[in-house]
């Protein structure tokens, strides 16, 4: 697409209707009451709650989730920057309630898949006929040597929006000028593909404006990442990137594989041993806790699903949308959770009510911005290919590498017009 507004646009256009024609066609249930119990309310779970309630009122639709507030991974880098406080990303239920979602603030310890019971920390069992399961993602403790929860509390991974972000922020705040901050980067697949060099990218800019002498190395165990030659480009442009004198020193195809917290230093699969004064690890990841013991994974973590439907190949009547999900030729990303929530909740309402799911479109947008008013981005729009085997592309668009000032300036409006229609999707106004 030739402009940066015809193809955002398209892709929030089609936002509203990939679910198979969703919005407009409510089916008022009928008889015996219909109930779909959603564990997570995350941008996932949350969205399709909402869609659920769109798609049939007469669902009985019940949310578990055990924090009150939501705090959005996407553009929780800039609280890293300074740029926003950790406060614009919280979110609460209150406008699921109104929309007469109950909202359960209890921890998932099961699900009896064979009863189609929810069982809870607190001694509740909800019982249902169609379960939508949203874990998001944890971590692979046992990839790096020396760092697991514990050591995650003194060197951040800060890959779940909250106190970490708080906590990586403070160490910035307190490095002296002329520091060191390692960023270690995840192997595939993981939660947003272009927020490693995205947090580079936003720690450049509090460095350079502040601490202008202090050094950034991305040490990545993959030899590209998302959005790759834009990044590039916005870094050479901003921080010096293939200088001397530059704030950020990527080093590819070499990952951390041991982390020393007393002395603050980091061992590379190449052997090289680093030290910081600030260290980000983030670790290899995998399916949410609830997804594990639910038995929803597979040996690698991540949980099979049917691509048309969302619907657990492990357990029937259990579907599993966002992060976890292993959504063949999609990324993990919020967009692409939105996009699938309100999928699954189309395939749900029609199974519940006894019509067969079309086949659906999907979309994803992602927004990065590598400095002040320069703003990058990618969208695309998918379709279940024809044996449905997976998810495939058929159009899409990214930030020309010749785009204008103006051009990028806006590319960083659209992405905070994004936050706040994504978030209206999924928590309601």
């Amino acid at each position: 697409m030739s402009t940066n507004k015809s193809r955002r646009e398209f892709v929030l256009g089609l936002g509203a209707i990939t679910a198979t024609g969703l919005i407009g066609f409510p089916s008022i249930a009928l008889g015996a009451s219909k109930k779909v119990v959603i564990v997570g309310g995350g941008t996932a779970g949350a969205t399709a709650a909402r869609y659920l309630r769109m798609a049939d009122p007469g669902i009985e639709v019940t949310v578990i989730e055990a924090n009150k507030d939501y705090y959005t991974c996407y553009l929780s880098n800039e609280v890293l920057s300074g740029v926003r406080k950790l406060e614009s990303l919280k979110h609460g239920y209150s406008g699921l309630n109104r929309e007469g979602i109950k909202v359960v603030h209890d921890v998932v310890t099961g699900i009896d898949a064979k009863a189609q019971k929810v069982k809870t920390k607190g001694g509740a069992s909800f019982s249902y006929d169609r379960c939508i399961v949203a874990p998001g993602i944890d971590f692979k403790w046992n990839t790096i040597k020396g760092y697991d929860a514990v050591t995650a509390e003194k060197i951040p991974h800060a890959w779940k929006a909250g106190s970490q972000t708080t906590t990586l922020r403070k160490q910035l705040v307190a490095m002296k000028n002329g520091g060191t901050v390692i960023i270690a980067a995840p192997p595939n697949p993981f939660r947003c593909p272009p927020g490693p060099p995205e947090r580079v990218s936003q720690i450049a800019h509090y460095l350079k404006n502040v601490k202008p002498k202090s050094k950034i190395i991305l040490l990545d165990p993959k030899k590209k990442f998302s959005k790759y030659k834009l990044f590039i480009q916005g870094w050479e442009k901003f921080y010096g990137f293939g200088t001397a004198n530059s704030l950020i020193e990527h080093v590819k195809s070499d990952g951390v594989v041991k982390v020393n917290a007393k002395g603050m230093t980091v061992k590379t699969a190449s052997g090289n041993t680093i030290k910081g004064d600030v260290i980000n690890i983030i670790p290899a990841q995998m399916s949410g806790k609830v997804g594990v013991i639910a038995g929803l994974t597979n040996k690698k973590g991540w949980c099979p699903i049917d691509l048309k439907t969302f619907e657990s190949t492990l357990h029937k009547n259990i579907h599993i949308i966002g992060d976890a999900s292993i959504a063949t030729g999609m990324p993990k990303s919020a967009y692409a959770a939105n996009s699938q929530a309100k999928v699954c909740a189309s395939a749900v309402a029609d199974m519940l009510n006894g019509r067969k799911p079309g086949i659906p479109s999907y979309v994803n947008t992602c927004y990065s911005i590598i400095a002040e008013d320069w703003g990058i981005s990618v969208a695309a729009v998918y379709r279940l290919a024809e044996d449905g085997s997976k998810i495939t592309k058929v159009s899409g668009g990214l930030t020309p590498m010749d785009a204008s000032i103006e051009y990028h300036r806006r590319e960083v409006e659209n992405a905070y017009s994004w936050l706040n229609n994504i978030t209206a999707d999924a928590f309601g106004g």
